[in-house]
């Protein structure tokens, strides 16, 4: 293959992706769901082979980019026309919080850890996860969060004119996940086990085994969540 032919298959595949990708839509980058994320690949992957697979004719190699990109712009038509189809191809929304408790089950379905969903709380300016009524896993992978009433923007709770107490910690903290004791988090805070076990006592919780998560709020208090219902 000389540089003038690379050059041309270059050319080529740069026009031919500029144009099926605009005719395929923004979709495709804007919320990539995993069929979108499966097109992109293989479009790369058909892109790249038509300029340095000396083996496969630029014809072939168009033919191939043309048909992939119709089928492509097909299933979209479709998911669009289709609910049915839209819920095969690109799956639900996940609840993964509901009414405060996290959904253990819908987690694993999502394969979504906790660290994952705290980050993704985080990310909505949103640092303690007593603070979320609910929380969707989108089909495009983003987590879309409602607050409790009493955290949204002018309500009652904002106009507590009482002064508000001084927080003991700078953050909310996981302490508990799983059933396990994150003791390097409580050796941040100065805690120990025995007071843990206490607090969780004070709240009906006998073994850290039925414990989900839990996490020490700014103000010193203990947000749990159990394996079954929820205690706070």
């Amino acid at each position: 293959m000389n540089i003038l032919e690379i050059v041309i298959r270059v050319a080529i595949s740069f026009l031919v992706l500029l144009v099926l990708t605009r005719i395929m839509g923004r979709k495709e980058i804007s919320q990539m769901t995993f069929f979108n994320f499966v097109s992109a690949i293989t479009i790369g992957t058909l892109s790249g082979a038509l300029v340095t697979d000396q083996t496969l004719s630029m014809g072939n190699g168009l033919i191939a980019l043309l048909a992939w990109s119709i089928f492509t712009i097909t299933i979209g038509l479709m998911t669009i026309k289709s609910k049915k189809t839209r819920q095969i191809i690109d799956g639900e929304p996940v609840i993964v919080i509901k009414n405060g408790k996290i959904m253990e089950d819908a987690l694993r379905k999502v394969r979504l850890d906790m660290d994952s969903l705290t980050a993704s709380i985080r990310e909505k300016d949103i640092f303690s996860l007593m603070d979320v009524e609910y929380a969707i896993f989108e089909t495009d992978s983003k987590l879309s969060i409602m607050k409790k009433e009493n955290k949204l923007p002018l309500t009652k709770s904002d106009m507590n004119i009482d002064k508000p107490k001084k927080d003991l910690f700078p953050l909310a903290t996981e302490v508990i996940v799983d059933g396990v004791i994150n003791t390097n988090n409580l050796a941040k805070l100065n805690l120990d086990r025995k007071w843990l076990y206490e607090k969780l006592q004070q709240l009906g919780v006998q073994s850290i085994s039925e414990v989900f998560y839990a996490e020490i709020q700014k103000n010193g208090q203990l947000f749990i969540d159990t394996k079954n219902d929820a205690i706070q």
